[in-house]
């Protein structure tokens, strides 16, 4: 289907200190003004680069992928909200209870994203983790769980690019979808297995696109973003 929203694309800083995550902020500027902050940087610098983050009025999508018991999952949320983040992550396989308290502990300025399924993994390697047959349909699967956040009360989910026009046809903009493994058509999917592409986002009527190699890695990075930002529309 076509695309009613506009596709927010979010920085990822797969760095491992916050001077390179700082340095990269400054560089881009304007152009974007939405990062990601992952395990890598996360364990590196703490939630000190979100402050550093915000204090520069950059939005923070906090990318810890949150898997545990509902109250431990509920705290980490919960200081993640305090510290300024705009998005989280949990992963939907820790089930509804643990969704449910997520979702209660981000408060009103933080949204729960729920992980479906990582893009690094194929049919068969999902197959392989969860004892399923290898022909298994993986945007079932992704359907699946994407029903039991909604049901939660997540403010969206996780998924690739071959998932995310099947959930905006079923829920509209009840749950945003936030697209990684954003790959140009001709460039290398590396350690990713269901990519797709900023054109393909933005049709797919994604929330959100995180770009990472394609423009961290580019030789001119900020055209490499401009590109990026014009395919979104």
């Amino acid at each position: 289907m076509a695309s009613l929203v506009s596709t927010t694309p979010i920085i990822a800083l797969d760095v491992s200190n916050a001077e390179d995550a700082l340095e990269m902020v400054e560089y881009f500027g304007d152009l974007c003004r939405f990062y990601k902050v992952g395990n890598e940087l996360f364990t590196a610098a703490g939630p000190a680069i979100v402050q550093a983050l915000r204090a520069r009025r950059c939005d923070v999508f906090l990318d810890l992928k949150f898997h545990d018991i509902p109250n431990t999952v509920a705290g980490g949320v919960r200081n993640a909200a305090a510290m300024g983040a705009r998005l989280v992550t949990v992963h939907a396989s820790g089930g509804r209870s643990m969704l449910e308290a997520a979702v209660a502990a981000a408060g009103p300025n933080c949204g729960v994203l729920a992980v479906t399924l990582l893009t690094s993994l194929d049919a068969r390697d999902i197959a392989d983790a969860w004892g399923r047959s290898p022909d298994l349909d993986v945007s079932r699967e992704v359907m699946r769980l994407a029903d039991m956040a909604a049901a939660a009360g997540a403010n969206g989910i996780v998924c690739s690019g071959q998932e995310a026009g099947k959930i905006r046809d079923r829920f509209g903009d009840r749950l945003a979808t936030l697209v990684p493994g954003i790959r140009a058509a001709s460039g290398a999917a590396d350690d990713q297995a269901r990519v797709a592409t900023p054109e393909g986002v933005a049709a797919s009527g994604a929330r959100y696109a995180v770009v990472g190699r394609m423009v961290t890695g580019a030789k001119d990075r900020r055209a490499a973003m401009e590109q990026v930002r014009a395919a979104l529309g």
